[in-house]
């Protein structure tokens, strides 16, 4: 069962509760005693081959014919893309790919691999078969950023498909991506400044914006749309009055929620997907399946029913520190009904 807690001790006299108000009043920091919710997952990964900081992003690719049969697409930045089902088991790994991100839309999965091109950085395109549900690469798009972070978009007005690469130097761009079987035309169409380092973003078909994370800032807020320029505002910031604490790294959506994640606190703070309000904070906790989440790169989720073992949608984090219980070690990926959060927050 889901609890709640609070990041301070809750056992104080009065006069110390007092006291640790004052000082959280002082320092600023209203996020140190926000409720943070605990919830745990029920599936991990199998960890990733590499070892040390390796695992990264996760993409969930939504089955077309039977959701059980979804997968789950995570990075091994130290060399490879790895594909796994909703039990956690490994079914593919793609070796020589080092994406540091990874992003679907309908068949076609993208990652950002600032390795590739002689340390220029590149999106690996392919195409993942629903027969299969193995990934088939149909070309490298070296990039004008060097390409550590990226997502995707299907423009609600166009039809058409966009990745937006982005990089440690706060370069953003954008590409129009037209796949025809296994053809790649790709076409720059955007390049702006974020300001200093980015990886995590996420693009919203249901309301036409771009989040950016500027890890050590905050997440802004752009329009989606090759046309949009650079007009910015601030959904949260890491600074005084925020609720995010550096890094700002994963971004994502599911339903009628926003989740970005805090590296530095270890959780994830939830907004209205429409108006961007702030609606409150989890953290994935250690509970009888498998260990929780630290130290949190990429996230995504889902809200659609994936069959009996997430009927009612996933959330998917990266764990920096894969422990007990569950396998142990390299790090890996866990999934937790996306219900254990969105009826609590």
């Amino acid at each position: 069962m889901p609890v709640a807690r609070t990041v301070r001790a809750a056992a104080l006299t009065s006069s110390a509760l007092l006291g640790a108000v004052a000082l959280v009043v002082q320092a600023a920091a209203p996020a140190l005693a926000a409720v943070v919710l605990d919830v745990t997952a029920t599936v991990e990964t199998t960890p990733v081959s590499h070892g040390g900081d390796a695992a990264d992003d996760p993409a969930v690719w939504v089955h077309p014919g039977d959701p059980a049969k979804s997968v789950v697409v995570g990075t091994d930045k130290k060399g490879a893309l790895e594909v796994y089902d909703l039990r956690g088991a490994r079914i593919q790994r793609v070796d020589g790919d080092h994406g540091n991100n990874v992003d679907v839309r309908g068949n076609v999965v993208v990652s950002a691999d600032d390795e590739a091109a002689g340390g220029d950085g590149a999106l690996h395109v392919y195409r993942i078969d629903p027969a299969t549900r193995r990934l088939k690469h149909l070309a490298d798009v070296p990039t004008a950023v060097t390409a550590h972070g990226v997502c995707l978009y299907t423009s609600p007005r166009s039809g058409k498909l966009y990745a937006y690469p982005n990089s440690t130097s706060g370069r953003v761009e954008q590409w129009d991506l037209a796949v025809s079987g296994d053809t790649v035309r790709a076409t720059s169409v955007r390049l702006f400044d974020a300001g200093s380092a980015v990886e995590g973003c996420y693009a919203d078909e249901t309301t036409g914006k771009l989040y950016v994370g500027e890890e050590d800032v905050g997440v802004w807020t752009y329009g989606a749309e090759p046309g949009d320029g650079t007009a910015r505002t601030r959904l949260d910031s890491t600074g005084t009055g925020g609720h995010l604490t550096a890094d700002t790294e994963g971004i994502t959506a599911a339903g009628n929620r926003l989740f970005v994640s805090s590296q530095g606190s270890d959780d994830f703070t939830v907004y209205d997907r429409g108006s961007g309000a702030y609606l409150g904070r989890f953290a994935v906790v250690p509970g009888g399946a498998a260990d929780g989440c630290e130290d949190t790169d990429g996230i995504d989720a889902s809200a659609a029913n994936l069959g009996p073992a997430f009927p009612r949608g996933v959330f998917v984090c990266q764990d920096g520190a894969n422990g007990a219980p569950g396998s142990s070690g390299n790090q890996n990926f866990k999934f937790v009904p996306l219900e254990r959060v969105t009826d609590r927050i």
